[in-house]
């Protein structure tokens, strides 16, 4: 009952903010949808409490039949395991939080019911992604996080770059589901079945089963497997679909952080956790999405040093940090992936909501360089950004040292290439990572002030409905490692897990990554220290550094400032090609071909019509002349063809 109310609170909430906002006002809007989600955080968490004591029972939540045509049969239940229970924990507390703080940074806005009721919505999705237990459950919710994510980042409308930010979000998506989609449909005609407990259940029947297409013999499950990935690279911003991610900064701050900690991004690297007991029969599937993986976070984490914009440098980590997880996930340590997700929400999220913090201080400005010397004025800010920057660098205790670490070593214990090369990606990440983040700090906070006199003279903290979540989750930020670390990849993490996530007999990397050399453990921290001491160096000892570098290699410094052109290389391969081919098909073949034929005929009709109408002169010896006329090609035309 607690798990189904968790679940559907936020429901209840979007409904009610949704339909009846301009009816009971901002204040009774805002007060509904954050008691439903607090109710929702409740129930979540003593879900999740089981699991964590040891005496959790997996199990359903049924709702009834959802489908049933002929052989298809598809049920409506929430599904109940430990897997399943953390992302409902963490989904309903971060969300939560984030419904408080936009009290406090949407306080001015005009349409405040409109805007609580897309957050409970998107909540709601990623909730029903998450507990389903049927792939086509799944793809409900996995669409509806995309539905709920373009209506959030083009929340402002009347801005022509959030319009566009919202459709191209959307559309790449779009592209990423149709390959989910074509897997879906592949894993029903090979197991007769979309619920899991079947095909899971069923899998080492069909590990030699292939495929014949195009001329090659295909092993089924790694095609499964390839398409799975490809689906969540679209949800999670891997590289080739990333590129929607750093443009949905152009929603409001609040939107920011939930899609970047709680919901849409996490909902690829659920996937590769969820469908498991399939990956694990699909090594060369697997060994691509480290590879994916590798490359993503050492891509993101390149662009993420030049940038300017606050929460676009931020966007970009977190396509670095997922990129971290779907290595863990292609060498087999699907439980750090899922640690890593979950430590992730907290400090990403108070990264996010910090930025926000930032920009509502700085009267909405967000390039870094118009900021500088406000860490005195906003010190509560100042302090929860260093919490989270030290979380996302790495440090020790903080949150994301026990989780990225765990991937890297996880990484190396695996021993094969793919493995070495998503730990070599991943310790050079992890020194532009800190190296980025405390450029971000220094920039945003020390300094001299580069801001204009009018918003350095208005610069103030925020209220304490927004830092009061701030506070919250830098304790996340810190806690959540330490506390969590021994159930999630610890010594217990076989009995925490309870087959929710599947490792083969083979697939020994949970057990291996614990006893890899100790200076593979230390050398993420050590270069992210070196990261955090190039930055001081180069913002704050010798300020002068970072413009004769971008001078001394200006063609490299436009590559990764312009995000490799990424953009530019799909406008000129992709949607120029599309405008064209648009443009003939309305001018050439809507306009000349389909129009201009009956138009011509109308035209045609028109004008021959008004030549007849000039013989009707009202003159008899005109007409009988004419019928005459007639009489003559009658009486020749039957002589000719009797």
């Amino acid at each position: 009952m607690l798990y189904a109310v968790a679940v559907f609170a936020p429901l209840l909430g979007a409904l009610t903010a949704g339909l009846f906002g301009p009816y009971i006002g901002d204040k009774a809007s805002q007060a509904v949808t954050i008691l439903l989600m607090v109710v929702a955080a409740i129930c979540g968490t003593l879900s999740f409490l089981p699991f964590l004591d040891g005496e959790g029972l997996p199990g359903t939540v049924s709702l009834g039949t959802w489908m049933q045509v002929e052989g298809f049969h598809v049920e409506w239940a929430l599904r109940y395991d430990t897997l399943s229970a953390v992302m409902v924990a963490m989904v309903t507390f971060i969300a939560t939080l984030i419904h408080i703080y936009s009290v406090g940074y949407m306080s001015h806005d005009a349409t405040i019911p409109r805007f609580f009721g897309y957050l409970s919505l998107f909540t709601f999705a990623m909730l029903m992604l998450v507990t389903a237990d049927n792939l086509v459950q799944l793809f409900f919710g996995w669409e509806g996080v995309g539905l709920a994510s373009y209506l959030l980042i083009g929340y402002w409308y009347d801005r022509p770059s959030a319009c566009r930010a919202a459709m191209k979000a959307f559309i790449v998506n779009r592209v990423g589901d149709l390959f989910f989609a074509v897997g879906i449909a592949l894993v029903f005609l090979l197991f007769g079945s979309v619920e899991f407990p079947e095909i899971f259940a069923r899998v080492h029947e069909h590990v030699g089963d292939s495929y014949h297409v195009l001329g090659g013999t295909w092993h089924a499950l790694e095609v499964i497997g390839v398409l799975l990935f490809l689906g969540a690279a679209g949800k999670s911003a891997q590289l080739g679909l990333h590129t929607w991610l750093p443009d949905a900064m152009e929603g409001p701050t609040p939107v920011s952080a939930l899609i970047h900690a709680a919901t849409m991004v996490t909902a690829g690297v659920f996937l590769m956790a969820r469908m498991s007991p399939i990956l694990e029969y699909a090594p060369h599937a697997l060994g691509f999405i480290a590879f994916m993986g590798a490359s993503t976070c050492l891509f993101a984490a390149t662009i993420g040093c030049v940038q300017n914009d606050i929460k676009r440098i931020i966007a970009y980590s977190t396509c670095s940090q997922l990129g971290y997880m779907f290595i863990a996930a292609g060498v087999g340590a699907y439980q750090a992936s899922i640690f890593h997700l979950f430590t992730h929400a907290f400090f990403k999220a108070l990264l996010f909501l910090g930025a926000g913090s930032v920009i509502h201080a700085m009267s909405d400005e967000q390039d870094i360089r118009h900021m500088g010397g406000i860490w005195r004025k906003i010190p509560v800010t100042y302090a929860v950004m260093w919490v989270g920057s030290l979380a996302l660098a790495g440090i020790p205790i903080f949150a994301g040292y026990y989780s990225k670490d765990a991937i890297l070593e996880a990484a190396f214990a695996r021993g094969n290439a793919v493995g070495f090369y998503g730990f070599l990606c991943g310790t050079v990440a992890a020194f532009l990572t800190a190296f980025y983040s405390w450029r971000l700090l220094i920039l945003t906070f020390h300094g001299t002030s580069r801001a204009t006199p009018e918003k350095l003279a208005h610069v103030h903290e925020s209220p304490a409905v927004m830092l009061g979540p701030l506070v919250v989750l830098a304790l996340g930020a810190v806690a959540a490692g330490f506390a969590f670390e021994g159930s999630f990849i610890g010594e217990g993490w076989l009995e925490f897990w309870r087959g929710s996530i599947v490792n083969a007999a083979d697939n020994t990397v949970m057990h291996d990554m614990h006893h890899i050399p100790g200076i593979i453990g230390l050398l993420p921290t050590l270069v992210g220290l070196l990261g955090i001491a190039l930055a001081y160096v180069m913002y704050v000892a010798r300020p002068e550094l970072p413009g004769r570098v971008a001078a001394a290699v200006p063609r490299v410094y436009d590559f990764v400032l312009n995000k490799w052109y990424f953009d530019e290389l799909y406008d000129f391969i992709f949607v120029r090609p599309a405008v064209w081919l648009a443009r003939t098909l309305w001018q050439v073949g809507d306009a000349r071909m389909i129009d201009g034929i009956p138009n011509g005929i109308a035209a045609l009709t028109t004008d021959s019509s008004a030549q007849v109408v000039r013989i009707q002169t009202g003159s008899i010896a005109v007409y009988a002349f004419t019928m005459l006329i007639g009489l003559v090609l009658l009486v020749s035309i039957f002589l000719l063809f009797r």
